[in-house]
């Protein structure tokens, strides 16, 4: 005999005891199914999600909210720009937000200056959100705040203190480093540096992967050149470099930056990679497209927002037990046809290869000749 799942007009909105009914378990598994929680079988979901589906049951966000004392709502702090490297950090965060059955609130700043962290802070505490993220890459000096949620701060250090102050780097160090190396294992005797503006956390972090990298094989250390991550910063640098005829190796701490840079050095009758060798930083997958096609190290930008977002959720959710050790973050360099051993040591010519490698590979796998058509 089929069930009657259906409700008569006039009856009272289905209960969380129904589905329970209809999907044969009990209410605190629902309960657990709905809050989208752990250690629930993948078949009571499906019949848990079902039951809720055919009554037209529909969570009471607000009583859950009273019940637990948690919004289950996200804040971000995020400068507002619409960079390359920014976006898809955002963008990996509100994937992971959402994954783990929590809403997110983004609030950004403008300059990054400390009283527009705390008043973007204070904003998010008065939306009742469960805890923050602070996406924010150039605050400078402590922001005077105590605040009561946990906060995640990803690529920076902590600039405040919280309930539970948390950690996550997105690997700019030991991107750099990769950057670098390839380069010095193309054989360049040395390596100059495009480096981002001063202010910003990220480019203190690529400028000391470039410099440990200098260090650990002996190598001179340039003088470093300052952009502010634009292609036109990067083509200011490139003037410059292509009137100093010893350059065979640039490292640039952004993509923008690289091809304003590739831009002047070929305008100046320098050739890349012939002449100069060329390494971005990011990833981002329009530059697999350009002229050459850009040899960079690609930021794991998913990965980093899942690991935050997974030590958050734990710090909200069992605020008394000890976080999970953090992974790290993988290091991917990605060769492409900007970069080349320098001009005295170069091989007879040959197809170009271009791969996609993480850091530690012994082999590039050949692609064929010609840029690549897809990242």
């Amino acid at each position: 005999m089929a069930r009657v799942v259906g409700r008569s007009v006039g009856s009272s909105a289905p209960r969380s005891a129904d589905v329970a009914r209809v999907a044969g378990v009990s209410r605190k598994t629902v309960s657990r199914v709905l809050n989208n929680e752990p250690y629930v079988s993948d078949e009571v979901r499906r019949r848990v999600l079902e039951a809720a589906e055919e009554l037209g049951y529909r969570l009471n966000h607000a009583a859950r909210a009273l019940a637990s004392g948690r919004n289950r709502s996200i804040g971000v702090v995020a400068l507002g720009t619409a960079g390359y490297g920014t976006a898809s950090l955002l963008v990996g965060i509100e994937k992971a937000v959402r994954d783990a059955g929590y809403a997110l609130r983004v609030v950004n700043t403008a300059d990054g200056d400390p009283e527009g962290i705390a008043g973007a802070v204070m904003s998010l505490r008065e939306q009742g959100v469960d805890g923050i993220v602070v996406s924010e890459p150039i605050v400078e000096g402590e922001v005077s705040l105590k605040v009561d949620v946990p906060v995640l701060f990803l690529g920076a250090p902590p600039a405040f203190t919280s309930a539970r102050t948390l950690t996550v780097g997105v690997g700019a160090y030991a991107l750099a480093r990769a950057a670098t190396d390839h380069l010095l294992d193309l054989g360049h005797t040395t390596v100059h540096h495009l480096a981002g503006p001063g202010r910003w956390y990220a480019s203190k972090d690529r400028l000391a992967g470039w410099r440990a990298a200098l260090a650990a094989r002996g190598a001179h250390e340039p003088p470093v050149i300052e952009g502010d991550w634009s292609p036109a910063s990067g083509y200011a640098a490139g003037l410059e470099l292509a009137a100093d005829s010893s350059v065979t190796a640039v490292f640039a701490a952004g993509d923008d930056m690289a091809i304003g840079l590739i831009h002047a050095l070929r305008e100046a009758g320098r050739r890349v990679p012939e002449d100069i060798s060329v390494v971005g930083f990011d990833g981002n997958p329009v530059f697999a497209h350009v002229t050459p096609p850009l040899t960079t190290v690609r930021q794991p930008f998913d990965a980093a927002a899942r690991e935050g977002i997974r030590l958050l959720m734990h710090a909200i959710e069992e605020p008394e037990t000890d976080l999970p050790p953090a992974s790290e973050p993988p290091v991917e360099l990605v060769v492409r046809g900007s970069t080349a051993p320098p001009p005295a040591r170069k091989a007879p010519a040959r197809g170009r290869r271009t791969a996609s490698r993480s850091r530690g590979s012994a082999h590039a796998p050949p692609a064929g000749d010609g840029p690549p058509t897809t990242d």
